[in-house]
C-alpha cells in the first residue's frame, strides 16, 4: 500500500489488539511496511496468522497470536511469547472492540416504535454488559500487560480507538456509544497517570467505515445505500464514508515518538467532517 507518511519504525515492537479485523489489519500491514516488527493479535486465530503470513511473504516482520484481550491470564502468556519472538513492546495499538445486537434498539425514536421491536426497555442487560466489557476492559487489561514494560523502560506509545460516538450518541446503539465516550475519557485519564513515565497515551475517533460489522445498517440486500447510510452522509461535509487507510496518516503521526512528542491525552477525529457539522 501507499504510506500516507515516510515515517520509519524499524525495530520498533508493535503490538495490535482487533488485528483480524479490516481496520486494524490494515494497521498491520501499514507498520509492518514501515519497518516495525508486528504482533497482531485476534481472538480468530485463523485471521491473524493469515495476515503474518502474507506480511513475512513480501518480506516484512509480521507475527499472528491468538488472544482474547478480556482474559488477563491468557493475555500474559500471549505477552511473553511476544518478548520471546519479537521483543519488548514499544507501541500499543489497542483495536479490539465492537458492538452487539443484543445492545441494539431496532427503533430511533420510542414514540415511533411498532409491535414486535425491540426498544429500549427491551435491551439484553447481558448484551449491554459484554459490549462495556469488550470495549473497556478489552482496552484496559491489554494496557495493564503491556504497558507495564513502557513504565519500567519510561518510554512507549499507546493508541486507543474511540469513535464519533463518543463525541455525539448515535441512535440506536446506547451501549456502544457509551462505552466509545468511556474510552476517550479513559485514554485522557491514561495520558495524565503516565505523564511522566514518558509513555504516551492517545485516540483516534474514527468516522464512518464500512466494515462487514455495519455493511448491512448501510446497504440494502440491493447494494443501494439504506435510509440510515443517507442520513449519515448528508450529515457529513465531505458526502461520503471514511477509507480505512484514511486512518492510517493520524495513527503514523500520533505513534511516531518524533512528531508527537509532545502530544498526548488527545482524541483526534479522522471523519470527513461529520463532527463539525451542526445540521445546518
Amino acid at each position: 500500500m501507499n504510506l500516507p507518511l515516510n515515517i520509519d519504525f524499524t525495530g520498533k515492537v508493535v503490538v495490535i489488539t482487533g488485528a483480524g479485523g479490516v481496520l486494524c489489519g490494515t494497521m498491520v500491514r501499514a507498520f509492518a511496511q514501515a519497518g516495525a516488527k508486528v504482533a497482531a493479535l485476534d481472538l480468530n486465530e485463523e485471521a491473524v496468522k493469515k495476515i503474518a503470513d502474507e506480511c513475512k511473504a513480501e518480506g516484512y516482520i509480521c507475527e499472528g497470536y491468538k488472544a482474547n484481550v478480556l482474559e488477563a491470564e491468557t493475555l500474559k502468556d500471549v505477552h511473553a511469547q511476544i518478548v520471546k519472538d519479537l521483543g519488548v513492546c514499544d507501541i500499543l495499538i489497542n483495536g479490539a472492540g465492537g458492538n452487539n445486537p443484543r445492545a441494539t434498539t431496532d427503533n430511533e425514536y420510542h414514540h415511533e416504535a411498532s409491535e414486535g421491536q425491540k426498544t429500549f426497555f427491551d435491551l439484553d442487560t447481558d448484551g449491554v454488559d459484554f459490549v462495556f466489557k469488550l470495549n473497556f476492559q478489552g482496552t484496559l487489561i491489554p494496557t495493564q500487560i503491556f504497558a507495564k514494560d513502557m513504565a519500567e523502560r519510561k518510554a512507549g506509545c499507546i493508541l486507543n480507538i474511540s469513535s464519533m460516538n463518543a463525541y455525539t450518541p448515535l441512535t440506536k446503539i446506547p451501549a456502544y456509544s457509551a462505552a466509545k465516550s468511556g474510552i476517550s475519557n479513559f485514554t485522557q485519564w491514561l495520558a495524565t497517570h503516565f505523564a511522566g513515565t514518558g509513555i504516551r497515551c492517545n485516540a483516534i475517533a474514527p468516522g464512518f467505515l464500512i466494515s462487514k460489522q455495519n455493511q448491512s445498517l448501510l446497504f440494502g440486500e440491493d447494494g443501494k445505500p439504506t435510509a440510515r447510510a443517507h442520513k449519515i452522509l448528508s450529515g457529513t461535509p465531505m458526502g461520503r464514508f471514511v477509507e480505512g487507510e484514511e486512518l492510517l496518516g493520524g495513527v503514523f503521526f500520533l505513534c511516531d515518538e518524533k512528531a508527537a512528542s509532545a502530544v498526548t491525552g488527545v482524541v483526534l477525529p479522522i471523519d470527513a467532517g461529520f463532527a463539525a457539522y451542526a445540521g445546518v
